[in-house]
């Protein structure tokens, strides 16, 4: 790897490596390894990151409260997990926020339940979230009942604000989980990120129907309008194709010395932003699809004038960072050849 890496650097000096996601935590170790080294992100962990963080965002607009106030609980303790966790570490630690505060405001449950401190054999990238806690009972999911009693403890145990589903387990959030955080929340976020639709945590008719409604809802995948009671709810769709296209674009107009968790930050900063109240009222967390490239413009710009903030740029800076950037969208143009 370092060698392909040295190589990309030296054949092509402006490039920016997009890394995929790797088998278990490989991805985090590269991640870690080259990050400060070379220009280089992973859309799988930083983009799913970003685009979850712009749902918080205006999840907590729906619900009132800030960022620094939430308890998270996931359900999955991955690369992307821990890769969104981190990044809400690091948009804490922009409001004030220890990092070590901010990590005990997360916790998080894997197959063997609880991620607590003294288990033997936990794996390195889990560590700064595991917390001093009584152990969990394992959680087997080929054994998956109904109630699902480990985590619905967990919930009962921690009351979550925020629950975020990234543990490939179709149905963990089972009716009593979604009852429990609507007990404890006038307004319960729930994400519920893994796909395909058949690992999915739960389905948003289950989500509204067990939480009377209440719940703010969000799929890794596309899911059509559901109506219950005479309301209408819109699932939002947290797919990183709002973060990491943006960020690329910024990188590669600025020729960015470095990506940074700001630039991600920022970027989920800009995609809930351009969310309106009134489709906040709807449900909504993200902007329509249908005009995703308007989005993904508006959104760079905002990650390229941090980027010459930050003085990571290696061009000049531009009176008008928007401008900037819609003069490097890519124009296909087709010639008549007959």
């Amino acid at each position: 790897m370092d060698e392909f890496v040295e190589a990309v650097q030296e054949v092509f000096p402006l490039c920016c490596i997009h890394f995929e996601d790797w088998t278990g935590s490989d991805a985090l170790n590269l991640l870690a390894r080259y990050r400060d080294k070379v220009c280089c992100y992973n859309d799988d962990i930083q983009g799913t990151a970003g685009v979850t963080l712009a749902g918080l965002i205006n999840a907590l607009k729906i619900t009132g409260g800030d960022l620094k106030e939430q308890r998270i609980l996931f359900l999955g303790a991955g690369s992307a997990a821990i890769g969104l966790a981190d990044l809400i570490v690091s948009a804490l630690g922009q409001q004030g926020v220890a990092a070590d505060a901010a990590r005990r405001q997360i916790r998080m449950f894997d197959t063997h339940g609880l991620v607590v401190a003294g288990r033997p054999g936990l794996a390195e990238h889990k560590l700064p979230f595991a917390h001093k806690l009584p152990p969990s009972k394992p959680f087997n999911h080929l054994d998956l009942a109904s109630e699902c009693p480990q985590v619905v403890a967990a919930v009962e145990d921690f009351k979550p604000t925020i629950l975020i589903g990234v543990s490939t387990v179709g149905k963990l959030f089972s009716r009593e989980v979604v009852e429990a955080m609507a007990r404890h929340n006038a307004r319960p976020i729930i994400f519920a990120l893994s796909n395909p639709i058949t690992k999915h945590e739960c389905l948003p008719e289950d989500a509204y129907a067990w939480s009377g409604g209440k719940v703010v809802y969000a799929g890794g995948v596309q899911f059509p309008p559901v109506h219950l009671g005479g309301q209408t709810f819109l699932p939002s769709q947290a797919n990183n194709l709002y973060i990491f296209p943006a960020v690329g674009m910024a990188v590669y107009a600025t020729q960015a010395k470095r990506v940074t968790d700001e630039m991600f930050i920022e970027a989920a900063h800009a995609v809930a932003d351009q969310v309106t109240p009134e489709q906040l009222t709807l449900g909504m967390l993200f902007p329509p699809q249908s005009n995703i490239l308007e989005t993904e413009i508006k959104t760079a710009a905002r990650v390229a004038q941090l980027v010459f903030e930050d003085g990571l740029a290696g061009v000049a800076r531009p009176d008008d960072c928007e401008a900037f950037i819609r003069s490097h969208v890519y124009k296909p143009e087709y010639r008549n050849l007959v």
